[in-house]
């Protein structure tokens, strides 16, 4: 019988993060970075203005208020994306909008806000459309406050410099970093990719959601869960539908789907019954001439997930893990072993579920049986410190999983945890 750290050493040992590739940004989402990027171009890369406004001198607004405003002469529009604008002289000012570059000559921007929009009266809430300024206006604007030098204006690098590094080797790619690297004009990015991951499920009484359940049926919930799993964990996933207690099929099945897959998940038709599909069809799949490759199916020192396989199948040795079939057992297994295989072909460095240390809140002992790693589903509350089960230890009972945001631990030595015990739990969320 395994222990649940050696079978776990064994699939880590013989899976290796995928190769490097060149992606365009908008394929590199969910991607692991293999090169430290730096800077080209500063950012911004020439001082703006953060407001929509009026870019002025600061000799020129000094002591203005709303009984005695500035006033100053118009000389044009310097609008976002705009060059070759005129400078701002003495006495005058310029209508500038929200990321538009200051214009040569002015040391501030003063909001609309501040001004009567050129309009002649009173405080102006927005600027005047384009297309209607200074129509109807004097030509000039009525600054009513003053503004310090700089004042709304970003300055060129305030973000970043250039040579400064951007984002360091082993980033995952998310929303924040593509938008950076969109940012500093990076087009293509060099990634590890998000790795390929196929997941079927095994079993002649399993029915697709949907559908109408016959005698002695059930819907097959355990694929659609590990594929949500391995979208979580970061993979591109893909769902196939439940293949019937026949080896042949389940053979020719997994042969079709190898053209897609970096792993191969199944779930069901590993224990020692009559019926177990995916032991009769794959324990004779390995080539002789290569050490290591074909399913080995084991036992484990663990509960839920005693029965378990792991192996490589295919010319190109794709990796393997078959799952047991109950729901628990299904996805306790997923977290435990497979979830590290993903975020090892992904290239990253920390491939577990965090682990904390929380107090046991319950009315009685947890038993455990033993020489077992026993995972039961638990209510982490991370303000209090505390863990409390959720449902029994059912390897079948899923609506406890479904309220469950962690998983509590009790050790192979331990037979029961007594409540207010400092126990191991395995965040889910």
């Amino acid at each position: 019988m395994w222990s649940v750290d050696d079978h776990l050493e064994d699939i880590l040992g013989a899976i290796h993060p995928l190769d490097p590739i060149d992606l365009p940004l908008s394929d590199a989402q969910g991607c692991v970075l293999v090169e430290d990027v730096t800077v080209p171009v500063a950012l911004p890369p020439f001082d703006n203005s953060s407001m929509d406004g009026y870019a002025v001198r600061v000799a020129d607004v000094a002591g203005a208020s709303e009984d005695f405003p500035a006033v100053l002469t118009v000389i044009g529009d310097v609008a976002a994306g705009s060059g070759g604008t005129r400078a701002v002289g003495p006495g005058q000012a310029a209508r500038i909008m929200t990321g538009a570059p200051l214009p040569p000559g002015a040391e501030a921007v003063v909001p609309v806000e501040w001004t009567d929009g050129g309009a002649g009266g009173g405080a102006a809430t927005a600027m005047r459309p384009a297309g209607a300024a200074p129509e109807g206006a004097t030509g000039e604007v009525r600054v009513h406050r003053p503004a310090e030098p700089r004042a709304h204006v970003r300055e060129r690098g305030s973000d970043v410099q250039a040579g400064d590094l951007a984002l360091t080797e082993g980033t995952v790619l998310g929303p924040p970093q593509i938008g950076l690297l969109a940012a500093i004009g990076r087009g293509t990015v060099r990634v590890r990719p998000r790795p390929r991951v196929v997941v079927l499920s095994t079993g002649s009484e399993l029915v697709q959601p949907g559908e109408e359940l016959g005698e002695g049926q059930i819907y097959d919930s355990n694929s659609f869960a590990l594929t949500a799993a391995a979208r979580d964990a970061g993979a591109i996933a893909y769902r196939v539908g439940a293949v019937t207690d026949d080896a042949d099929e389940l053979r020719s099945t997994i042969e079709d789907q190898l053209i897609r897959a970096d792993l191969l998940v199944t779930t069901g038709g590993v224990s020692v019954g009559a019926y177990d599909v995916v032991k009769e069809a794959l324990s004779s799949v390995g080539d002789e001439d290569e050490p290591g490759s074909g399913i080995d199916f084991r036992k484990l020192a663990m509960q839920p997930g005693k029965p378990q396989g792991f192996g490589s199948i295919g010319p190109d040795h794709t990796p393997l893990l078959a799952l047991p079939g109950n729901p628990v057992s299904s996805y306790v297994s997923f977290e435990m072993f497979v979830r590290p295989a993903i975020r090892t072909l992904m290239g990253l460095k920390d491939v577990r579920r965090p682990q904390v240390r929380a107090e046991l809140r319950t009315d009685k002992a947890l038993t455990s049986p033993e020489g077992k790693r026993q995972f039961l589903r638990g209510a982490y509350d991370a303000e209090k410190g505390t863990v409390t089960p959720v449902g029994g230890s059912g390897s079948h009972l899923i609506a406890a999983l479904a309220q469950a945001n962690a998983l509590i631990v009790v050790p192979e030595g331990a037979t029961s945890v007594e409540p207010g015990t400092e126990t191991e739990v395995v965040l889910l969320g």
